[in-house]
């Protein structure tokens, strides 16, 4: 464990944004009131019982207490201003030029904020809903507590389902430059979920990338096993560097884990007086089982002469169900991308494997060839791990149910199960 210092860090308490919920419903025209007739809008959402309810007034937030799955949450809104700021548009969303003109232009906008039961996903999910019951003429969503806008369609597809969105939505990375290259990671939102935000210290450009990911990995984890793993005495096996040596990572808070930074660029006590002093950690390395059992903590730069082109990253088994149902609900739009020629299809199939437990499958890309008679015609693409007898190359039929993942080459995109309302926008 870390040494004792004399000098000690305060935790500061949670922002607004971090102890509830709040995004801002941009609307297509700033004309229309989104305030009249607001509880009749929400009571249309399947499941939503409305409890309690308050119109807004000069002195007090419009509030509502609804029941929605056996779960009681309590939500609250307000007109508020927007300004657009380049750094909320992601590379993750896809948003057409023409709306991000509007967004440039757009001055309003309405505020629904709410406090987070245990299940996160279920709960942004629900804030979605609420969001677009309440302004159905969406131009975009502005996740003020990630930081991040979402776009109009992607809201929309979101609520058709109930597979909850990815982990990956309900929190942003943000990767802060210096001047000589180094680079300090954290992200936004996932306080909201009752967890810590993280940290990577003394990122640089050349690994920024490898740490994104692992800092990325860690907190899905998080999100997907809240609660089932004590820092730092933990570590979490969440990937594997080129030389097949395992990463396992853990988090300290900023407030012990800054001492071991002396002669820190980016994210010293002066970045962190107006911002990333509550609750927030940094992540660090357990090199092998010895270090865990005492508690050795390493800086993650330490692996950054061994990541290599391809390091492995894991998906917690709550991500590929998720994954595999939404792959499987949409894969219609695989079958409609197929019947253009140019469009290359890949998929991803789980294989059995030589494991003794019958439930561990190796997820494996494919070339798809052609659907013949509800079978999927494939070609695989890589050489497998772990399945007997199948080399790259080999062709094969396979059932949709097996489908994992798919990825659709088409134009200038990959269309994937997650962004497939980009060909919606594209329209």
């Amino acid at each position: 464990m870390f040494k004792k210092t004399k000098v000690s860090y305060t935790e500061a308490p949670l922002g607004y944004w971090e102890e509830k919920s709040y995004m801002l419903a941009i609307p297509e025209h700033e004309e229309e009131n989104p305030l009249e007739g607001i509880f009749d809008r929400v009571e249309t959402i399947s499941g939503v019982e409305i409890l309690e309810k308050r119109d807004m007034s000069d002195q007090a937030d419009g509030y509502m207490k609804i029941r929605y799955k056996a779960e009681e949450f309590e939500v609250g809104f307000f007109p508020t201003n927007f300004h657009f700021e380049d750094y909320y548009v992601l590379p993750t969303y896809f948003f057409k030029a023409e709306d991000i003109e509007k967004l440039k232009n757009t001055k309003i906008a309405l505020t629904i904020y709410m406090k987070f039961n245990e299940n996160a996903k279920k709960s942004f999910h629900l804030q979605l809903k609420l969001i677009h019951a309440i302004m159905p003429n969406l131009l975009a969503v502005m996740d003020e507590s990630a930081e991040k806008l979402l776009p109009a369609n992607w809201v929309r597809m979101s609520i058709r389902t109930e597979v909850y969105p990815s982990a990956n939505d309900l929190y942003t990375v943000q990767a802060v430059s210096g001047k000589n290259g180094e680079v300090w990671l954290h992200t936004h939102g996932l306080c909201r979920c009752g967890l810590t935000e993280l940290e990577i210290l003394e990122s640089d450009t050349e690994n920024y990338n490898n740490h994104y990911n692992l800092i990325a990995t860690f907190a899905s984890y998080l999100l997907d096993k809240k609660n089932e793993t004590h820092f730092p005495e933990e570590g979490i096996y969440i990937g594997l560097l080129n030389n097949g040596q395992p990463v396992v990572a853990t988090c300290i808070s900023w407030t012990l884990g800054l001492h071991e930074y002396k002669k820190l660029k980016l994210g010293n006590l002066e970045d962190r007086k107006t911002g990333h002093n509550s609750k927030t950690s940094l992540i660090f390395i357990y090199q092998s089982e010895e270090d865990e059992k005492k508690q050795v903590l390493s800086k993650v730069s330490v692996y950054n002469d061994l990541w290599g082109e391809n390091p492995i990253f894991f998906l917690s088994n709550e991500e590929t169900d998720r994954m595999k149902s939404l792959a499987i609900e949409r894969f219609s739009y695989v079958e409609e991308a197929l019947k253009n020629k140019k469009n290359q299809v890949i998929v991803k199939i789980g294989l059995q494997t030589e494991e003794a437990d019958e439930d561990h499958l190796e997820h494996i890309w494919f070339e798809l060839l052609e659907i013949k008679e509800g079978k999927l015609h494939c070609k695989l693409l890589q050489e497998p791990y772990h399945v007997k007898n199948m080399h790259e190359g080999d062709e094969g039929f396979y059932k949709i149910g097996e489908v994992t993942d798919w990825i659709i080459y088409e134009d200038a995109f990959q269309i994937n199960p997650g962004n497939v309302y980009i060909l919606e926008d594209k329209k």
